[in-house]
Formats: structure tokens, C-alpha cells, sequence
């Protein structure tokens, strides 16, 4: 039987991971392992600096106190999963991770963990916070083709679902990351004891939501499947940056 390693972003109690575990365990093996509260946008943040807590809840699923997603798949695979899962699995994420969000998401960051670990690795998201069933099937549909026909591409797959009724779902599409206008917004409040305070504003707004985009495929109605690469390399920009460094007298060797 196929052992996922189930993580979020949301942290371990969140409705969408519950919901995904309840979908997965009719089928599969299933160790959730995920942030005892919600850590949106920690990306690919890990734990350095303190040692780390694992409590086991009632049902099982394990906690770790102000743990990181990757934190979590670190320790999951590394240690506290036996035997090794076969497949990270992240999600399901409140609200999408779309375009630029996955540079920031913690959901992208745990399957990204579990890449750099060797494993298959996949991230849902849900574009909104009612559906989450239909992400769950969905996730379980994507399991079920990877059993049938591995993929070798050793990617990570990044999947954002519309927040519709499953039956309502058009089909999958294969897309690109979208992009959104810089996010700029800082709300702050001075405290009672004289202290500025700072919250950090929403997420700009779409920019690229172009044919072939995550962003357009799920607003059409489509599940929107992006898969992403580790390797950060911006290839076309190598001759730019020798070109500029000869012209300021550096020797490329």
C-alpha cells in the first residue's frame, strides 16, 4: 500500500488537511505530520536555531510545535516516519498558490522539501474555502495516475483546484505560473506603550492570467497542474552576465 507523508501550511487541525487525510486513508497509508498552528508564507524555511517538539494527537497525526512545513517533512522523512513514506503530499491549502504565490507558500515548500529528499512530491491548493472535498478527490484522482504511470520528470506538481463542486470540475489543464503585480501594502498602529506595529498587506493583484496560465485555468474552471523545477538557474541570463562582466574588466575563465 502506497505511505504518504501527509504536511501543510495551515497548520495540523486545519479543515483541509483533515479532509484530504479522511479522502486518502480510504485508499492509502497516511502519516500526517504538519505545524501544530498555521505557518503561511514560511516558504522553505527551516528550524535552526532551537530544537523541535512533536506532540501525537488523539487521532494520530503528529504536530510539530512551531515547526516550519519543511521543518515537518525534514523530520518526517528523515526520522519519524517508518517505514519511509513513498510520496510527500502537501495541502489542501486555504486559497490558492498561484504564479508568484509559489515563491512564498509553505505548501510549495513542503513538497519541495520532499524533492530535495527523493521523493515525489505534489502541492493542493484550493482557490477559496468551501470545496475541500472536491480538492480531496481531485488529489486522490492525480494518486491514482501516478501509481498507474509513475512520473520520472522530477518535478514537483503543483496543483490548484477551483472552489466548485467536483462534477463541476471541467477537466485538468497543464499550465505556467501566472504573475501578479508586486505586493505593497503595510498597515501599522501604534500600541498603547508607544510601539509601531506592522501587518503586512494582501498580495498584489493579477498581472499574467494569460492563455496557459494557472490563473486563467482556474477561473475557467479547470484544475490547474504546474509542475515546478528546484533548480533556480536562469540559463538565458549566463552570456548577459559575462558579457557584462567583460566589459568591467573581470576575467570570465
Amino acid at each position: 500500500m502506497l505511505k504518504i507523508l501527509l504536511s501543510n501550511d495551515d497548520g495540523v487541525t486545519a479543515p483541509g488537511i483533515q479532509t484530504l487525510a479522511a479522502e486518502l486513508r480510504k485508499s492509502y497509508d497516511v502519516q500526517v505530520i504538519a505545524p501544530d498552528r498555521n505557518r503561511s508564507g514560511a516558504s522553505n524555511a527551516l528550524t535552526l536555531d532551537k530544537p523541535l517538539k512533536i506532540q501525537t494527537l488523539e487521532n494520530g497525526d503528529l504536530a510539530v510545535q512551531e515547526g516550519t512545513p519543511t521543518d515537518c517533512v525534514y523530520i518526517g522523512v528523515n526520522k519519524v516516519v517508518r517505514p519511509r513514506p513513498d510520496i510527500v503530499v502537501s495541502g489542501i491549502n486555504c486559497g490558492p498558490n498561484l504564479g508568484d504565490d509559489v515563491i512564498y507558500s509553505g505548501t510549495v515548500a513542503a513538497a519541495t522539501e520532499g524533492r530535495h529528499l527523493g521523493l515525489p512530491s505534489i502541492a493542493v491548493s484550493l482557490d477559496g474555502d468551501v470545496h475541500y472535498e472536491t480538492a480531496a478527490k481531485v488529489t486522490s484522482d492525480v494518486l491514482k495516475m501516478l501509481q498507474k504511470n509513475p512520473l520520472r520528470a522530477g518535478n514537483i506538481l503543483n496543483i490548484n483546484v477551483p472552489d466548485i463542486p467536483y462534477d463541476e470540475i471541467k477537466g485538468i489543464r497543464v499550465t505556467r505560473c501566472g504573475s501578479r503585480h508586486a505586493a505593497s501594502e503595510v498597515y501599522n498602529l501604534e500600541d498603547p506603550r508607544g510601539n509601531m506595529l506592522y501587518w503586512l498587506g494582501p498580495v498584489g493583484e493579477i498581472r499574467d492570467a494569460g492563455p496557459g496560465t494557472d490563473f486563467e485555468a482556474v477561473q475557467n474552471g479547470y484544475v490547474s497542474i504546474t509542475p515546478l523545477q528546484v533548480d533556480l538557474t536562469s540559463y538565458k541570463a549566463q552570456s548577459v552576465v559575462e558579457e557584462w562582466l567583460d566589459k568591467s574588466g573581470v576575467k570570465v575563465k
